[in-house]
């Protein structure tokens, strides 16, 4: 017999299966979960595993190649639990918004970039209260619980005139509107640095306490979820694989898939040669740990910063224009690197880290002049490469290259792969014929894991880690001995990190390569440094070496981002 203080079922998927492409398909597979009332239940698996199928299937918004082959979706306590399945469009559309609310994943196109955020988020009150409260009112009481600077002046502001972190609170403040039963958080936190993430966490928090609504929180991302969740299912290639407590699947997974995703983030304590992948637990094979002790890694440091550096950076500032006047004039500029200097050892990884904004990205663009610098220098052979003219930066680009963070939008989708390899070296003049090249091309292919048949395939054709590895060998084929890698490896989920990331560290050694990485994942930065250079608003806020400064950080902010990171 149910008891009086025991949870009401809110939602109870199951057997669901959904399949594509008429039945050849099979994208989700008998699922079964139950989310109770005043609940979080995480998600997790990685892309393609079928965790935001899963949510769309709940709220109506399955593709319309999409077949439901089998099960049932019940919502509501079970008096009156309704079949979200079996509700008409027009049925369902009352239910979004009022009842099941959602937060998608990327806030910067998940908000109507022509609309101001206080009419879009009244938009949604308007559509479910008939009338009958005052919307902007509402809406600046959301923006003030969801802890919005300025409400008056964020009502009137449009999408792109805030922050990431911003754009994702007015997303929340638009699904809590109407005061939802369940709130449906997919992936909400990615596009995120870890100390605004880590504040999206808490507000969820307290909003559910405040509602006492239900979460669903879809994530790939172990640690956060070690945050915020109750219970936890696990999915993989559209079946769940575990399912349990979040304390306990986490602290003892006993499936592979779950033990391989929460093997394949780089630990915080230790500093191991290579990192496992899922594939290798998957496959059962026997891994066996090698660690970098500190005396090897000391030995290390000792024999490269003995040299002289390869690159030294002297008093950089780089400054954009934020606001002109109606003639065109600069009336407003933001000081994006401000009096940066550091040196760079041949076959060092110097860690950039930061908040959106701190101005690491531009940086690394400075140093490529990708962006222009206004004072400064950057010292390459005795020669400041700031000074250079056209015909010099074109044969420095073979010695510098980049490794971009969106493997989707970095690659020419109607180039073959063989074309986007062979079109640099033609450039630059590698190789006598096309032939040769296509040669080398194909070496490069094997060398970052892909195949030579790949050559004649189109970018659309491959995984995100799969065209971040084309990225990688693109970079390769110039030959040049700094590579900068700029979140390189952000998109990606954790275990396909995990593969690029020793993918990295082996081409280093193969190829005596020099990093410059860039990111806002502070276990990652960790994990590939010798050195980190931790900015903060286009100042050096510290540097040091990245276990020490990982131990003992010296200034507040440090320890701010080093706090936030999921699951220290």
């Amino acid at each position: 017999m149910k008891s009086q203080t025991d949870p009401e079922l809110i939602l109870k998927i199951e057997n669901l299966s959904i399949t594509f492409d008429k039945g050849q398909h099979m994208a989700l597979d008998h699922v079964d979960f139950e989310i109770f009332a005043g609940q979080t239940l995480g998600l997790v698996g990685e892309s393609g595993s079928g965790k935001s199928l899963s949510s769309l299937a709940i709220l109506g918004l399955l593709p319309k190649s999409a077949q439901v082959v089998s099960g049932s979706i019940h919502f509501g306590q079970s008096s009156d639990a309704i079949d979200l399945l079996k509700m008409s469009p027009e049925k369902i559309r009352l239910q979004r918004g009022k009842h099941i609310s959602m937060i998608f994943q990327e806030p910067m196109t998940s908000l109507n970039p022509s609309l101001t955020c206080g009419y879009q988020v009244e938009e949604m009150i308007r559509q479910h209260s008939n009338g009958t409260i005052n919307a902007k009112e509402r809406v600046l009481e959301l923006f003030k619980e969801v802890k919005l600077p300025r409400p008056e002046s964020l009502y009137e502001a449009y999408p792109h005139e805030i922050s990431g972190g911003q754009k994702q609170r007015v997303m929340i403040a638009m699904a809590i509107a109407c005061k939802p039963k369940l709130l449906i958080a997919d992936e909400p936190t990615t596009a995120l640095d870890v100390t605004v993430q880590k504040e999206i966490v808490h507000l969820l928090k307290d909003i559910q306490s405040q509602y006492g609504m239900s979460i669903l929180f879809i994530t790939h991302d172990l640690g956060l979820i070690k945050e915020i969740a109750d219970e936890v299912v696990v999915m993989y290639k559209g079946k769940i694989v575990e399912k349990g407590s979040a304390h306990n699947l986490l602290s003892k997974p006993s499936h592979p898939y779950t033990q391989g995703l929460l093997a394949s983030k780089p630990p915080l304590n230790t500093r191991p040669v290579f990192l496992p992948t899922v594939q290798s637990f998957l496959n059962h094979e026997k891994l066996d740990t090698i660690l970098v002790s500190e005396q090897e890694r000391n030995v290390h440091h000792q024999k490269m910063y003995a040299q002289v550096p390869i690159l030294k950076i002297e008093s950089l500032n780089t400054l954009y224009a934020t606001k002109k006047n109606w003639l065109g004039k600069v009336t407003e500029k933001l000081h994006a690197v401000n009096q940066v200097s550091f040196d760079l050892y041949r076959g060092e990884t110097l860690g950039l880290v930061g908040e959106s904004g701190c101005g690491k990205t531009s940086l690394g663009r400075s140093i490529l002049r990708l962006a222009q610098a206004q004072s400064g220098s950057v010292w390459y052979n005795g020669e400041d490469i700031l000074k250079y003219d056209s015909k010099q930066m074109k044969a420095f680009r073979k010695k510098i290259q980049i490794i971009f963070q969106d493997p989707y939008s970095s690659l020419n989708p109607k180039q073959t792969v063989g074309a986007l390899l062979t079109e640099v070296m033609q450039v630059h003049k590698i190789g006598s014929n096309q032939a040769e090249r296509m040669q080398k091309a194909a070496h490069l292919l094997v060398e970052v894991g892909l195949e030579e048949r790949h050559l004649n395939h189109y970018p659309h054709q491959f995984s995100g880690g799969q065209r971040q590895r084309i990225g990688i060998a693109r970079a390769l084929a110039l030959e040049p001995e700094i590579i900068v890698c700029d979140e390189s490896v952000s998109a990606l989920d954790v275990s396909v990190q995990a593969q690029v990331l020793n993918l990295l560290n082996r081409l280093k050694k193969q190829f005596e390569l020099t990093y410059i990485f860039i990111s806002h994942d502070l276990s990652v930065v960790r994990y590939m440094s010798d050195r980190i250079i931790v900015m903060n608003r286009g100042k050096i806020e510290e540097m040091g070496e990245a276990d020490a400064l990982f131990v003992h950080p010296q200034k507040q902010y440090t320890k701010e981002l080093i706090a936030s990171i999921p699951g220290a």
